[in-house]
């Protein structure tokens, strides 16, 4: 685990460093207005990534992969030659929901290709306007640089078969971060079916953040996840969410926090929930 190089900054630190040339500043916000909304008010330098269209596989099949499967290798390559980020590049990360959504998922595809200096800001574009953080809604300039080359996804995943096969196991644990009520199939406002994968605990990603929307410290991330997971190894652990993005949020908080990253389940709820699959709810299993 990389201790030198802590998966997130803080604004104040961003605030000081971030004219630096060696830094790449990308905004990763998602939704239907997150374009939008990055060309009315971003921070200043930062290039824009899309998570439906940089981020992941554009899948018209979400039993395949689910709803937001990582995109080819090639493909992601390309991408960020395409912003100009380089091996040596030190990347900072944010999006609009405390680093939760598609900023930990770029975070954790980063870490996964073997690049080091990358980190989600603390808090998140709200953060950065707390510390006056300089904005902009031009069009920023992207350096050139030579292509990035990469093979595989270096951190562990874990499939559909996998987690069928293990998620009932007494030595495996399997972790759905979605909120409490899609956990319990009490709403699915997303999903075609609500409930989650039986054997699967559910510790929302929400539980990582303080009441001011910034991360636990380490030290308290730490206590929280050893305490959880007791002896369990983290490859026998995998972490999932519906659609393979907030549960990076969690790996990211595990990083944070100084531990091994566990397994990530990309298909998550999305794919499972479509392939006949058992399902489990508050009231029921079946």
């Amino acid at each position: 685990m990389e201790t030198t190089f802590p998966p997130i900054i803080q604004a104040s630190e961003l605030l000081k460093l971030y004219t630096s040339a060696s830094i790449i500043i990308i905004d990763a916000r998602s939704g239907k207005e997150a374009k939008s909304n990055y060309e009315s008010k971003h921070l200043e330098g930062a290039l824009f990534l899309d998570l439906d269209k940089d981020l992941a596989e554009v899948n018209n099949d979400p039993s395949i992969g689910g709803r937001h499967p990582l995109p080819k290798i090639e493909d992601f390559a390309k991408t960020l030659s395409t912003i100009g980020l380089s091996k040596k590049s030190h990347v900072v990360i944010y999006d609009d929901k405390n680093g939760s959504n598609a900023a930990a998922r770029l975070w954790w595809m980063l870490k996964s290709i073997g690049h080091e200096k990358v980190q989600v800001l603390n808090g998140g574009i709200q953060e950065a306007e707390k510390v006056n953080f300089p904005m902009s809604s031009k069009s920023e300039v992207i350096k050139k640089t030579e292509g990035y080359e990469f093979y595989d996804w270096k951190l562990p995943l874990a499939d559909l078969d996998e987690v069928e096969k293990v998620a009932q196991m007494e030595n495996r644990t399997v972790i759905d971060v979605r909120d409490a009520d899609r956990y319990h199939g009490k709403v699915e406002p997303i999903d075609l079916i609500a409930g989650h994968i039986p054997g699967a605990i559910n510790i929302p990603y929400s539980e990582n953040l303080s009441e001011n929307g910034l991360f636990l410290s380490p030290s308290d991330l730490k206590d929280k996840y050893e305490d959880i997971f007791k002896k369990t190894e983290s490859k026998n652990i995998i972490v999932h969410c519906g659609s393979g993005v907030t549960a990076c949020h969690t790996l990211l908080a595990m990083a944070y926090a100084g531990l091994e990253i566990p397994k990530l389940y990309v298909g998550s709820w999305s794919e499972w929930s479509r392939n006949d699959k058992p399902i489990a709810t508050l009231n029921s299993r079946k």
